[in-house]
């Protein structure tokens, strides 16, 4: 069997491969990578720490690029004619150079599942108004969902309401990790919020709305950091709604749906994530490996420690796993739909973060003291990955999920 050269993800075999028109692409975004984002980077930090919520004009010149290459909006398949298989390889190119691989195609989340949810349930004014403008580079938007005062990890818990009154929603509530809030392009947040009353079931009793960020009564209050990291000038954000009012026109699908809209959204969305973990993962990898072949205590390199070859044997074989189960999950979303792949999907919830940060610690191990520090990327990168282990559901929610599902599947099975 031949092997394609160009990276790991050509060795999983001919069952998960992309399209021809997903290849090509895929190649054209590595040696988009390669040859504009990686020398960017740099320049890009430099960028953030003179002024840490602006734009970085940088990345204004990246996007440009990519644009006027045909290499935008990917994600979408309506938009690009991409399979999500098909993005989800391009996904782990761009997860390599977080966080300017995705902001280089307009593939970045929150704006991906923001714009993929207009997409599929916005009316066509919400479309025209917020869609288009997203869809263009032009604009971003955060999702406003987790709230501090509640346990968000169960979605019903939430409190922000969301009331009616004449051609009107007046909103109120606190929200925070409202990813994407403290970009000064942020123009709109989906917001989900409680419209039912406690008589409704309760996966009823929520709705999500599009709230313009300079409405009258929203507030960004601070910036939220991850391990001292606070993701400039993206940012995850603690943002206030008092007496926000938005036209009823704002609703999505209508009230109730909330819970309808956030199933629809999730399953490409987590392939993305866990892809881009991947991609993410094996540069640390390679990090590691480059480390351990370079330094030599005690007499011989690192490399030649039987410990720490074992640990880049585990790596391997730890991502090769990952990587085949969310192309699988990938492939099931293309064939038989989100419902049916939800155990798939959260299985790779659980999966790709939880291998990510295992390889990751191990790569900060072997380069010691630097491992921690600014000078390289691996701390940065610790701190993105353990921290998918809890947004978007922790993993004890998906465990249970599973479980519940393989319990039913068994059962059924065996027929009682």
């Amino acid at each position: 069997m031949s092997v394609s050269p160009a990276s790991h993800t050509a060795q999983t075999g001919s069952l998960l491969q992309p399209s021809p028109k997903g290849q090509e692409l895929r190649n054209r975004v590595r040696a988009f990578l390669e040859q504009h984002v990686a020398p960017a980077f740099k320049t890009f930090e430099e960028q953030v720490a003179k002024d840490r919520w602006a734009a970085p004009p940088i990345v204004d010149e990246i996007r440009a690029k990519a644009k006027a290459a045909g290499l935008w909006n990917l994600f979408l398949p309506d938009v690009s004619g991409l399979s999500v298989l098909d993005y989800a390889f391009i996904a782990e190119e761009t997860g390599r150079y977080m966080p300017l691989g995705p902001e280089a195609f307009n593939c970045q989340a929150p704006d991906t599942g923001n714009m993929e949810t207009i997409h599929l349930y916005g009316s066509p004014e919400q479309k025209k108004t917020w869609l288009e403008p997203l869809l263009e580079g032009k604009i971003k938007s955060c999702f406003a969902m987790t709230e501090p005062d509640v346990a968000s990890s169960d979605a019903t818990n939430m409190q922000c309401s969301i009331v009616q009154e004449g051609n009107q929603y007046v909103i109120n509530g606190k929200k925070w990790w409202t990813s994407g809030a403290g970009h000064p392009l942020c123009k709109v947040a989906v917001l989900m919020g409680k419209t039912g009353d406690s008589k409704m079931p309760r996966h009823r009793q929520h709705s999500m709305i599009l709230v313009p960020m300079d409405a009258p009564g929203v507030k960004v209050v601070r910036a939220l950091t991850v391990f001292g990291y606070d993701d400039a000038p993206h940012g995850h954000c603690e943002v206030h709604f008092t007496n926000v009012r938005v036209p009823v026109t704002n609703m999505l699908l209508g009230e109730g749906r909330g819970f309808e809209i956030a199933q629809g959204r999730l399953g490409p969305g987590r392939i993305h994530h866990c892809m881009r973990l991947i991609g993410m993962t094996e540069k640390a990898l390679e990090a590691m490996c480059e480390r351990a072949a370079k330094r030599r205590p005690f007499g011989k390199r690192i490399i030649e420690q039987e410990v720490v070859q074992h640990d880049i044997a585990e790596a391997r074989m730890a991502l090769e796993q990952a990587r085949l189960l969310v192309l699988k999950a990938a492939h099931m979303i293309d064939t038989v739909g989100t419902k049916k792949a939800r155990k798939e999907i959260a299985m790779i919830k659980v999966i790709a973060p939880r291998v990510a940060v295992r390889i990751i610690d191990r790569a900060i191990q072997v380069h010691g003291g630097a491992g921690v520090c600014q000078d390289f990327f691996l701390a940065g990168m610790y701190a993105g990955a353990r921290s998918i282990q809890i947004a978007d559901g922790p993993d004890e929610v998906h465990l249970t999920a599973v479980a519940k599902m393989e319990i039913m599947d068994q059962l059924k099975k065996a027929k009682i």
